[in-house]
């Protein structure tokens, strides 16, 4: 039977986790709309052929079965299973509290979709404990396109110029994020030509820190703006990253990554501390040294340790299976949370 299925969007990065979802649920003939909350999304990325429900009120008429949502809450006056899909991979940052935000119970999803042991795990051990929430691992829907024809209409790729591409990204953290400090590095490095560079940062980042890469751009470098970032990793040989998680989707079509500074460097990273110490690290990275390389297919195995680009698939069979299932457990009332919510969607009828 059909399932009705609403993509819940607030960042312009939903739109590649989801869309493998929504090309999933149709092939097998499920209707999809979408929803977008704040004023953060492009709206012109929509699709001619994307449905799109301009409030709540279109949302409890047409009474979705499903609601996914790539961030960390959902309105719980919005009909459906709420289906948590991430909108990234445990990357290790802490708060301000020093808590790991990935593993924070908001007490919105009903179903956790998690993409491999090191995330399943924590996750199973909190629904033990709450007893509200179910737990499957079905992999990351946002990955299923990486591992499909790598080549094919890339615009990233250049057959005609050998060199290798290096890409560089970075967090929007200002405790965290490489792009200030290593500037001058990368505006040096796109002078010389030694490689291809592609330049793409966090939605969030600050926005004079975008100029000023934006300004450096040649022949050798390109700064990149998009919402699907998923071709960029395609088409580069090695990293420069700091803590951003688009490092572990890199890592995961088995390149290798740089990072400055890493919260937590791990040997599946060439972590370095100075700016100075960037161009020797690319180069050892581009030899590929064997340890490197078995510590990171390591890490993937217990990151993500899925490579059949079916991930959309297992999530939508695990959703069918918590809608035979039904509710489990009380969910916290969240009162403050979801007046907020209330208050932002212009929503305040009330139903039993």
């Amino acid at each position: 039977m059909s399932k009705k299925l609403l993509m819940y969007i607030s960042q312009n990065y939903s739109f590649a986790i989801l869309r493998p979802l929504q090309a999933a649920a149709i092939a097998r003939g499920d209707e999809v709309r979408w929803f977008v909350e704040g004023s953060d999304v492009d709206r012109s990325f929509f699709q001619s052929s994307e449905v799109v429900l301009d409030n709540v009120e279109e949302i409890v008429r047409w009474q979705p079965d499903a609601v996914f949502v790539p961030g960390n809450v959902v309105p719980d006056f919005i009909p459906g299973l709420k289906v948590a899909v991430f909108h990234g991979f445990d990357a290790g940052k802490l708060n301000r509290r020093g808590r790991n935000d990935h593993f924070s119970i908001r007490g919105c999803f009903d179903l956790y979709c998690t993409q491999g042991p090191n995330t399943t795990e924590p996750f199973q051990q909190l629904a033990h404990q709450r007893h509200n929430f179910l737990v499957k691992q079905t992999g990351w829907s946002a990955l299923d396109p990486l591992f499909s024809n790598q080549q094919v209409g890339n615009p990233y790729i250049n057959h005609a110029d050998q060199r290798k591409t290096l890409l560089m990204c970075s967090t929007f953290s200002k405790r965290l994020t490489c792009a200030p400090h290593l500037f001058p590095v990368i505006k040096r490095f796109a002078q010389e030509g030694k490689w291809r560079i592609l330049v793409q940062f966090h939605p969030k980042m600050d926005k004079d820190i975008i100029e000023q890469y934006k300004a450096i751009q040649n022949d050798n470098l390109t700064f990149v703006e998009t919402d699907n970032i998923i071709p960029l990793l395609q088409a580069a040989d090695v990293m420069l990253c700091d803590t951003s998680s688009v490092l572990l989707m890199f890592l995961l079509l088995r390149k290798p990554v740089v990072t400055f500074r890493n919260v937590s460097p791990e040997s599946h990273l060439l972590d370095i501390q100075l700016p100075d110490e960037v161009e020797a690290a690319i180069d050892l990275a581009l030899t590929h040294p064997p340890e490197l390389m078995r510590n990171i297919e390591e890490y993937c195995q217990q990151l993500h340790p899925y490579c059949d680009g079916l991930s959309s698939e297992r999530v939508l069979a695990e959703v069918d299976q918590s809608l035979m299932i039904g509710r489990i457990g009380k969910k916290p009332l969240n009162l403050i949370r979801m007046l907020k919510l209330r208050k932002k969607l212009n929503y305040w009828k009330f139903t039993k």
